[in-house]
């Protein structure tokens, strides 16, 4: 439970950083919004999750 709370806590806290980000700069937001920070935060749920088979496969259909 607890870790559930905390991907709704981070992911909440990553939309609110780029919306902020929007309102001051269109290219900042941008420029973060296509940073690669989603899906290190994906690879670490499902790291931490423990579901091997499930992160490869979310890898493999996402870099190929």
């Amino acid at each position: 439970m607890f870790f559930t709370v905390t991907k709704y806590l981070l992911t909440a806290g990553v939309i609110a950083l780029l919306s902020e980000l929007v309102k001051r700069s269109d290219k900042m937001g941008a420029l973060v919004a296509v940073m690669p920070i989603v899906k290190i935060i994906v690879l670490i749920g499902r790291g931490i999750e423990n579901q091997p088979k499930k992160t490869a496969n979310h890898n493999w259909y996402a870099f190929c």
